[in-house]
């Protein structure tokens, strides 16, 4: 079992995977509306940001941007067949991506505690936050982290998602994927039989 994953590699997950399989054969876009990113950013007490237009596109964007960067760290297996046909190529969502991360800017702050060497972090600028920029930050970091290496595509039957493999015999995002996928083997093996 891994260690807990970090605040941002769970917020670039998240982001991910509003994008999921619907229980009949299709794909719902939790994102699909304003009401979706609010009910989005409500379950995401951290964020804040008004729902608008302009600000549901932007995030829209960006997640493509993330599940196009997601599906090339799971190179060589397969994607997720959700969008795989429609993601950005990688250079534009690269792109995307650094350009959401720069719609807020961050400063250098120096913290020094007695008896210890200084320290240099980044933090954004004074003023309002920027949910798409925090969005960014959060995959960039995701993404450039050792959670990365974990990243996986579930290739269950009708499953879209993308999960942390979390121990090394681990296929599927989740226990009932992994029974969909083994029933689906049996019916194959017996369906050639007969």
């Amino acid at each position: 079992m891994q260690d807990p994953i970090s605040p941002d590699t769970r917020l670039a997950l998240d982001l991910a995977l509003t994008l999921r399989h619907d229980g009949h054969g299709g794909v719902t876009d939790d994102l699909a509306d304003r009401e979706g990113l609010t009910a989005w950013l409500r379950a995401h007490p951290a964020l804040t940001s008004d729902a608008d237009e302009t600000t549901l596109l932007a995030v829209r964007e960006l997640r493509a941007a993330v599940r196009s960067l997601f599906a090339r760290t799971v190179r060589p297996a397969a994607p997720s067949p959700a969008d795989a046909d429609v993601l950005p190529p990688v250079a534009q969502a690269l792109r995307t991506l650094n350009a959401a991360a720069a719609r807020r800017p961050v400063v250098p702050v120096l913290t020094w505690v007695q008896d210890t060497e200084p320290e240099r972090e980044y933090r954004p600028a004074a003023g309002p936050d920027d949910l798409v920029a925090r969005l960014a930050r959060a995959a960039i970091a995701f993404l450039a982290g050792p959670d990365r290496h974990r990243l996986r595509a579930c290739h269950a039957p009708r499953c879209v998602r993308y999960f942390l493999k979390d121990h090394p015999r681990q296929e599927w995002c989740k226990p009932s994927c992994g029974n969909r996928a083994r029933v689906a083997r049996h019916h194959e093996r017996h369906r050639k039989i007969t």
